[in-house]
């Protein structure tokens, strides 16, 4: 049996998310349209792993799955057979046989997500689906100051939207904010995340910036039994999956 490992980019907009996650979903998600074309290229019912299921509308620059086949096909082969029939709206870019044991979401060690916030003068046409326009501009050294008190573990339960999880405690490595005249970039590096939690993050941060939130509030965010909540998730066309590292 090989071990196939697929590195992809996608455009997340017209999707409901990497994964069907329960009786009712819609099953135009990311997850489906690449099995069903493993069923047709290999005629197999395969399972399919992925790094980070990433939400309805969120993109992916290099999101990583993992499947099982008895195909012989070549590597190539597959890579062309997946960018000929794939919509045109996501790509596999690197196709690997790994060993058997490698698994794509047991061991990812970290997950790095990015954020994009137009600041420009009026929001951009062209960029309208793979940013959040801010009509105002955040302070950006309230929002690193912030971020400082994000970094290492934390109880992160009112950083997400999750309702069962056997653990909320995560690790942020780190928060790198970048602004140049039309964009702010967000890029937070962790070793999980919890659902909805990129977002939530951001947004937390972006209402600290426009003083909308106060950087004292934050410490009480991280203490699951005080009142204070995160901001509700940022908008996700926003949101990519940027990098996972093994």
């Amino acid at each position: 049996m090989r071990n196939i490992k697929l590195t992809l980019e996608y455009d997340g907009s017209r999707y409901h998310g990497w994964q069907r996650l329960g009786k009712g979903e819609s099953e135009n998600t990311i997850e489906n349209k690449l099995l069903e074309l493993i069923k047709k290229m290999t005629n197999e019912e395969v399972e399919l792993n992925c790094a980070c299921r990433t939400e309805v509308g969120v993109h992916a620059y290099a999101q990583v799955a993992n499947f099982k086949t008895k195909s012989p096909l070549k590597l190539y082969e597959i890579k062309n057979y997946f960018n000929r029939y794939l919509p045109m709206d996501i790509a596999v870019v690197e196709v690997e046989e790994v060993p058997e044991r490698f698994h794509a979401t047991l061991n990812a060690k970290t997950k790095t997500y990015l954020y994009r916030v137009a600041i420009g003068d009026a929001p951009s046409v062209f960029d309208r689906k793979y940013t959040y326009y801010c009509f105002k501009k955040p302070e950006i050294d309230l929002m690193k100051e912030a971020a400082r008190l994000l970094i290492g573990k934390h109880d992160f339960k009112d950083f997400s939207t999750v309702k069962k999880s056997k653990s909320t405690v995560k690790e942020i490595y780190t928060i790198d904010i970048y602004q140049d005249t039309k964009e702010i970039q967000i890029t937070v590096k962790a070793n999980d995340f919890l659902h909805n939690m990129a977002r939530m993050v951001v947004a937390t941060l972006l209402d600290i910036g426009l003083r909308a939130t106060q950087v004292s509030e934050l410490e009480a965010m991280l203490n699951p039994e005080a009142p204070e909540t995160a901001s509700a998730p940022a908008s996700a066309q926003g949101l990519f999956l940027q990098e996972i590292e093994y």
